[in-house]
């Protein structure tokens, strides 16, 4: 018995770590986004753009995982500032595709050196194996999580509103 309950608080260590460091490294790249007048969800936006162009603002909430409304005026700040533009779609008027600018390349290179110090400050003492079998494993987690949040996405109880608990 005592090997169960030593590998469940092992496997809540770990959850606990991965929450605490994302905390951490949310905290360090607001930190690094601020020095450049910036803010992390901006940064956030410009990345995906620069791996994805031609996005559009509903596909990147859903990346993202924002309200698309929260993406619309993340974009009004980056076009103000000549970093993204809004192109129309060919197949459909109603839509903008989101492109990156010429003007943004300097700070897109940046944010890459940026990341690379990020990555170096949480790889240090690794090695490429263990670094290797890391991101075998963050990535098993993570379509894990992403089937649980779907699975549970689509059972979602309603909310009774004559009390405001769960049905």
């Amino acid at each position: 018995m005592a090997y169960y309950y030593w590998d469940m608080d092992t496997r809540r260590d770990i959850v606990t770590s991965i929450i605490t460091l994302g905390r951490l490294i949310r905290t360090e790249a607001d930190k690094r986004a601020r020095a450049h007048g910036m803010t992390r969800a901006q940064w956030t936006i410009l990345i995906n753009l620069e791996r994805q162009p031609g996005l559009l603002q509903k596909e990147l909430a859903e990346i993202i995982e924002v309200e698309p409304i929260t993406v619309a005026r993340l974009v009004d700040r980056l076009e103000a500032r000549g970093m993204v533009e809004r192109r129309g779609d060919p197949s459909d008027r109603r839509c903008w595709r989101l492109h990156l600018t010429d003007a943004s390349r300097p700070l897109m290179s940046e944010i890459g050196h940026q990341l690379s110090d990020l990555a170096g400050i949480c790889l240090a003492g690794m090695d490429d194996a263990v670094i290797g079998k890391l991101q075998v494993a963050l990535a098993t987690m993570r379509e894990s999580m992403a089937d649980q949040v779907r699975r549970t996405q689509a059972v979602a109880a309603p909310v009774d509103d004559t009390d405001g608990e769960a049905a």
